[in-house]
């Protein structure tokens, strides 16, 4: 299954330490956004919330009948690139729609991208391009950070 949440790219330390921000025993989702809260900083609970399913998507958390908790992972950039294509709904989809040659910029790529968004989220709400189109930022800047991608002026291409 692949999971939707895409945090601001925030990098591989922050990722880190909302790893570390979650309970080894699971807690609730209450508690775990607390955690997040408390101990990074983030400052608005659907943030923390936001992170804490990135996280699931990344295996880096778990959620059981009991709440969420962290695993006790610590992946190499290679691993959670992997888990980012695997977990990440429209890594994939997007990493495999930039070139290797000429970059294309964020709009371009959400242009690629556009045909893959499920309709049911076209109709979810009114300004659903908007979102989308800062999605697809989103998922640039993850693909940059796990170097499956580059950032080259103002375009992206595979690495």
């Amino acid at each position: 299954m692949k999971l939707k949440a895409v945090p601001e790219p925030r990098g591989i330390e922050f990722l880190d330490e909302a790893q570390r921000a979650l309970p080894l025993v699971p807690g609730s989702e209450n508690d775990c956004c607390a955690r997040l809260l408390d101990r990074t900083d983030l400052a608005a609970r659907d943030d923390a919330r936001e992170w804490i399913t990135f996280l699931r998507a990344l295996g880096l958390a778990a959620e059981t009948d009991s709440g969420y908790r962290r695993l006790r992972r610590d992946p190499n950039r290679e691993e959670l690139a992997t888990a980012f294509r695997e977990g990440v709904f429209g890594a994939d989809t997007l990493l495999d729609g930039l070139p290797d040659d000429e970059p294309l910029d964020e709009t371009e790529a959400f242009e690629g991208f556009r045909s893959h968004i499920p309709n049911w989220e076209r109709h979810r709400r009114p300004d659903w391009e908007d979102h989308w189109r800062e999605r697809v930022r989103r998922l640039l800047g993850w693909l940059v950070l796990f170097d499956l991608a580059e950032r080259v002026d103002d375009g992206y291409r595979v690495v």
